[in-house]
């Protein structure tokens, strides 16, 4: 490899949490670690910057509310409040308003979610119930490798867990999604959730994101980082570095001539970035299949500043940090089909996010961020600020008249500012039920690039999108005992001295 700079042990390519995490589990291990990010800030999709909407007011580029990050494994035993990440959860983890009447309200508790549900209050009660009691072990299954079960995945408990979330997957994940309901609240609450997968509904896979995602805001809640984001990535860096983990910003890296000699690789990055980095050294049977993996319709977002609280008709809403604009199961679905067609939705779903809900700290002399994406076409170049704001509107009225100043990123820039959203593809990849299983390619590591000591590690891999870290932490425990024969180190924070 003529031409190469200074050996290392390990190199990482992109710093979003998947990218951190991976660093973060190999410098543990007493690795010499080098990650290399193309953007002049870290984070991936858990930045959190000032936009230059409102002097002070910082808004999350990307995520901004981390159910998954308070359930990961790997989080839980970083410690994130032990390093000063104060993951706020409010009573309300969801809303779902309506048109016609009060709103859907997903509280932390269960019984309270159901007894405001009316008539079907017992049915989401008992679409929920087994799968809260077991959490964690759906936690652990969700985030895991795909290759690997939980321990306990084959004791009594755990196999009535595992039938019990089956029955439920294909229940809503198909043509009969509405039996267990009598209203339209109940299903259109669930549905707002399933829609994160950006995909057709029902469809299994919106059905095993809602379940999951459901299930974790009855069970732990759907958290907001103080601060923004931005916390969660500040602390992996300050661990990283803290463990002699370096990080080179504004250097994108295009071939792999221009990488460091390194014993191992890992690429928080798509396929097709690995394609372009590394093809030409891959087998063609490893090249042909991630050349075909499938990137997904798109998300386009929008960004407010806000002079107080959303004016939801329904106040019971103003309680939730994160809400799911979007009318009807009906309406939310049919929205979900004009995209998958190519087709911009006139009454498109919105997530809509207020984080100073949570966190009061967020408002700046007055002024609130507000933060919303919508789902539409892949490399569409429209700005959606308008039927974005008249869909909030709709439910909401009264909701211009918050808006100071707003901003709208369309699909085709979002990978201007995080090269692995493709096309506006926010999930790095398509959600499919296919890819539950297969994501990336079908083989039994998905995380190996074909080449030895080069791993996939971004949300391209399992367990999927999410600011999780699991897919960072599961490719560097691959190349731990693969690469350098050495165990998995604790994660936990280091001692005071």
């Amino acid at each position: 490899m003529a031409g190469m700079r200074a050996v290392t042990d390990a190199v990482v390519v992109g710093s979003g949490p998947n990218g951190l995490a991976a660093a973060v589990t190999l410098a543990r291990a007493g690795l010499e670690v080098t990650v290399f990010e193309a953007e002049e800030t870290v984070g991936g999709g858990a930045r959190t910057l000032e936009l230059g909407l409102a002097p002070g007011v910082e808004h999350d580029i990307c995520s901004a509310v981390h159910p998954l990050a308070l359930a990961s494994p790997f989080f839980a035993e970083f410690d994130l409040a032990a390093r000063g990440v104060d993951l706020r959860v409010p009573d309300v983890a969801y809303a779902q308003p309506m048109a016609d009447g009060p709103a859907g309200i997903a509280y932390r508790s269960l019984g309270r979610t159901a007894a405001e549900l009316g008539p079907d209050g017992a049915a989401w009660f008992g679409l929920f119930g087994p799968l809260v009691e077991n959490a964690p072990m759906l936690t652990e299954l969700a985030l895991g490798d795909r290759r690997s079960l939980p321990a306990g995945l084959l004791t009594p408990t755990g196999l009535g867990a595992a039938v019990a979330a089956a029955s439920r997957l294909f229940e809503q994940g198909t043509r009969a999604w509405s039996a267990r309901f009598q209203g339209e609240v109940a299903p259109a609450l669930f549905t707002g959730v399933a829609a994160h997968s950006i995909t057709t509904l029902p469809s299994l896979a919106g059905a095993g994101t809602a379940i999951m995602l459901a299930t974790l805001a009855h069970a732990s809640g759907w958290p907001i980082p103080v601060g923004g984001s931005g916390a969660i990535v500040a602390a992996l860096r300050a661990d990283l570095e803290a463990h002699g983990g370096r990080i080179r910003t504004g250097h994108p890296i295009r071939a792999w001539r221009e990488l460091p000699r390194a014993r191992a690789y890992l690429f928080d990055t798509t396929p097709a970035t690995l394609l372009e980095i590394w093809g030409e050294r891959m087998a063609p049977g490893v090249r042909a299949a991630l050349g075909r993996f499938r990137y997904g319709d798109a998300a386009a977002k929008v960004d407010y500043v806000l002079s107080g609280p959303v004016p939801w008709a329904d106040p019971r809403v103003g309680q939730a940090s994160t809400v799911h604009v979007g009318g009807t199961r009906e309406e939310m679905a049919h929205a979900e089909d004009l995209v998958a067609d190519g087709v911009h939705a006139a009454t498109p779903l919105v997530l809509f996010s207020d984080p100073t809900v949570a966190d009061p700290g967020r408002d700046v002399a007055g002024l609130r961020p507000g933060w919303a994406y919508t789902h539409v076409p892949t490399g569409s170049t429209v700005d959606v600020t308008g039927i974005v704001t008249a869909q909030i509107e709709r439910f909401a009225p009264g909701f211009t008249d918050v808006v100071v100043s707003s901003r709208c990123v369309p699909a085709a820039q979002m990978a201007e500012h995080n090269r692995n959203y493709l096309g506006g593809d926010i999930a790095a990849g398509a959600v499919s039920t296919w890819g539950m299983v297969a994501r990336p390619r079908p083989t039994t590591d998905p995380f190996a690039a074909g080449i030895p000591g080069v791993y996939l590690c971004s949300a391209s891999v399992p367990p999927g999108p999410g600011v999780h870290g699991m897919g960072g932490h599961h490719a560097a425990r691959r190349a731990l005992a693969q690469r350098f024969d050495l165990p998995a180190p604790s994660l936990a924070p280091d001692p005071a001295p």
